[in-house]
């Protein structure tokens, strides 16, 4: 990999200096249940906006108060969505907000804004580029705070760093983001803009990665720890517990899989594509050993995260108030001890995951 500027940390355990203290923001404040808006902005097909204003109302009324979006989620119109809502019921500013930098929105003026356009069907006239450099974090958060309507945002995350991302573009998308949109991040931090930094990615290298050269906050891992995935577990889940880093995870659902199920017959979603057979063969025997209890596999899916005590919240994508109301009925649904037994017992959990309900 090419050379960054900046150097890896001395060790894993070294404590941030008094200028970059962190800042705390856990389930006791996030809530184990927040809102992840990238539906909010078109995701795969058009939402009016009536019907995303009223999700988000649905949200707030049954006690969420923890919102994620970002710019590239319709490129701009989930944080416009989020913002022109929050703004009638949150005129205090109460709910805490995260958004992503590291996509800069670009002109795209003539764009066909009826097809989908990097998975979303957005009537805005620009497209998300990736700029990990000092001055797109600083231009893009300012950017999103007027989308946004807030005097501030709570947690700034980079968007989508790793290789499997960015492929052999990777090393230099990460040393830019070490040497200018991560300074640009302090900055916001220490200066009091924002109360919390981060990432939001897909992959538990990057994670491991970046904290060998910076101190976070947060991190938010969307698909790497649910029912389905927890190589999470063996080695980055002890290190941000080391280092005191909160964990979000989206995508507790793997893209819908673990929501619909695949007994149905309908296409279903693994990581936003199409499952291959291993994984649906793994689904249909959770989904077997769920049924043989009683209960729904969106329950145990929405659950099981938030057994491990480093895990600060799951946020759960929403498109609709009956997605709202089911997420928090799933959230409610009681779970018996003798499923998560069986789904060890079956090897489909690893048998050092925390579970819900049992000490550990």
């Amino acid at each position: 990999m090419q050379e960054c500027r900046r150097e890896e940390r001395a060790t894993d355990d070294a404590v941030a200096d008094d200028a970059f203290a962190m800042t705390t923001l856990d389930r006791s404040t996030l809530g184990a249940i927040g809102f992840g808006a990238a539906p909010l902005g078109n995701l795969y097909r058009s939402l009016t906006d009536a019907a995303a204003r009223a999700t988000i109302r649905a949200a707030w009324n049954a006690g969420i108060r923890y919102f994620d979006t970002a710019p590239h989620y319709g490129f701009g119109l989930s944080e416009k969505r989020l913002g022109s809502a929050l703004a009638e019921i949150d005129p205090d500013e109460q709910a805490i907000v995260s958004t992503k930098v590291g996509r800069r929105l670009d002109p795209v003026p003539d764009a066909d804004l009826t097809r989908p356009r990097q998975g979303f069907v957005s009537p805005e006239p620009v497209e998300s580029v990736f700029d990990y450099g000092y001055d797109a974090v600083m231009r893009g958060y300012e950017a999103s705070r007027a989308r946004l309507r807030r005097d501030r945002i709570d947690v700034l995350y980079a968007h989508d760093l790793g290789r499997l991302t960015h492929g052999d573009a990777h090393p230099h998308h990460f040393c830019a983001f070490l040497d200018g949109g991560y300074k640009a991040m302090r900055a916001l931090r220490d200066g009091g803009a924002v109360r919390a930094i981060g990432i939001g990615v897909n992959e538990v290298a990057i994670c491991e990665q970046v904290l060998a050269h910076a101190d976070l906050d947060l991190i938010l891992l969307a698909g790497r720890y649910t029912l389905l995935e927890q190589d999470s577990l063996q080695t980055l889940l002890p290190l941000c517990e080391r280092r005191s880093v909160g964990v979000v995870i989206g995508g507790p659902y793997n893209s819908g899989i673990l929501a619909q199920g695949v007994g149905g017959g309908a296409p279903v979603h693994y990581d936003y594509e199409p499952p291959p057979a291993d994984i649906v063969a793994r689904v249909a025997r959770i989904e077997a050993l769920c049924a043989a209890h009683g209960v729904p596999m969106a329950a145990a899916a929405l659950q099981f995260p938030l057994a491990h005590p480093q895990i600060a919240s799951v946020i759960p994508g929403m498109a609709s108030p009956d997605e709202a109301a089911a997420t928090i009925a799933a959230m409610a649904t009681p779970l018996p001890p003798a499923l998560w037994a069986d789904l060890k017992r079956a090897g489909l959990l690893r048998p050092d995951a925390p579970v819900p309900g049992i000490a550990e």
